[in-house]
């Protein structure tokens, strides 16, 4: 499993230093940040400093406009969030989820990545509801607030403890599937986050065709359509068909003499 720590909206040079010396700590090289306060980031004296000879992660990161272009062949994304939020995927401890996902066989994830907020706001609503679990490090209830670095540290011991890859220990052996396994490279590829969010982006253009979502009122559809998808570990070919559902609808939908289909709405 291919493994990324994503920083969305880091302001402090020093902190993208300080995850890069954490992630080639625990053996991690792909750093991706999401629109930074500083674009020559990863070249400021206080990154280089701060990364204290991990310098090939610094070479190696990658600088995006978007959280979509971030997630390009992640098939599993885990948000980090120190309160619970009242809606959205579960949130769970990190060793208790990662211990699973480790051993997940089906389908077996191709990209995991581990998503972290701004220093001063945390993750947005509206990311960690893409995401399939959001990890809460135990923590002092009355003092919880994590440093980015410190966080991006606990999370990358927990997974490469989960991995089981410390020296003297052995590497997980891959998984050998027959050719015409069901989630095989060929047939059973899994959806990346850009392909769901492709996905829900054209089953919502489909639901307000038909009325059953309003887009000036769409309360919690969309995220709860995404949790569901999630849950259901998509494929590329899934992917495909559903899509081909949504064209289907969004094309008879506004046929001349296509039957009335309005839904009363989903409500919360």
């Amino acid at each position: 499993m291919h493994t990324r720590f994503i920083l969305i909206n880091t302001s402090h040079a020093g902190n993208v230093g300080a995850v890069a010396r954490a992630m080639k700590t625990m053996g991690f090289d792909d750093l991706v940040l999401v629109a930074p306060r500083w674009p020559n980031v990863l070249n400021r004296e206080e990154t280089i400093q701060r990364a204290s000879g991990a310098l090939d992660v610094l070479r190696s990161a990658r600088i995006v406009a978007t959280l979509d272009q971030a997630l390009d062949g992640i098939t599993h994304m885990c948000a980090t969030a120190m309160t619970v939020r009242d809606f959205g995927p579960p949130t769970l401890a990190p060793r208790q989820h990662l211990e699973a996902l480790s051993k997940e066989r089906n389908p077996l994830p191709q990209g995991v990545a581990f998503l972290f907020g701004s220093e001063r706001f945390g993750m947005q609503n509206e990311d960690v509801y893409r995401c399939h679990v959001a990890l809460s490090i135990p923590s002092n209830p009355q003092f919880g607030s994590l440093n980015l670095a410190a966080a991006a540290q606990v999370i990358a011991y927990e997974w490469r403890l989960a991995l089981g890859a410390y020296p003297g220990s052995v590497w997980p052996e891959p998984l050998d599937m027959p050719p015409d396994s069901e989630n095989s490279p060929a047939t059973g590829v899994p959806a990346d986050g850009g392909q769901v969010a492709g996905l829900l982006s054209h089953w919502e253009q489909a639901l307000v065709s038909i009325g059953f979502l309003d887009p000036l009122a769409p309360r919690k559809l969309m995220p709860r359509l995404n949790q569901l998808l999630n849950r259901a570990a998509l494929t590329q070919k899934e992917i495909d068909i559903l899509r081909g559902i949504a064209k289907m609808i969004d094309r008879n939908a506004t046929l001349p003499n296509a039957p009335s289909a309005r839904v009363a709405p989903l409500k919360d």
